[in-house]
């Protein structure tokens, strides 16, 4: 069985029909400015894997496929707001 992939960018190479998927293939590397290797490499990702694609990258590809923002991610990403940060780190003060 293959290995999970940490975006969906094959998936969404995948619905294309043939004419767009080779055009795809072709114009994506062009417009992202990245070389067409880098491209599949990205396609490939392991879930585990501690590669990753550059934020702004990211974002064009969501745009690209017509996703919106956090949709191109095959995994949950947890959020938490500063607020909730800081009052899971306090620590209690202990009285001498």
């Amino acid at each position: 069985m293959e290995e999970p992939r940490k975006y969906k960018i094959e998936e969404e190479m995948n619905k294309l029909n043939l004419k767009s998927y080779k055009a795809a293939s072709r114009l994506i590397p062009k417009y992202l400015n990245i070389a067409f290797n880098t491209f599949h490499n990205y396609r490939k990702l392991p879930m585990n894997g501690k590669a990753d694609i550059p934020y702004a990258t990211v974002i064009m590809l969501e745009g690209i496929f017509g996703l919106e923002r956090g949709q191109l991610a095959n995994y949950p990403i947890e959020e938490k707001r500063l607020a909730q940060l800081i009052a899971e780190d306090a620590q209690p003060i202990e009285e001498a």
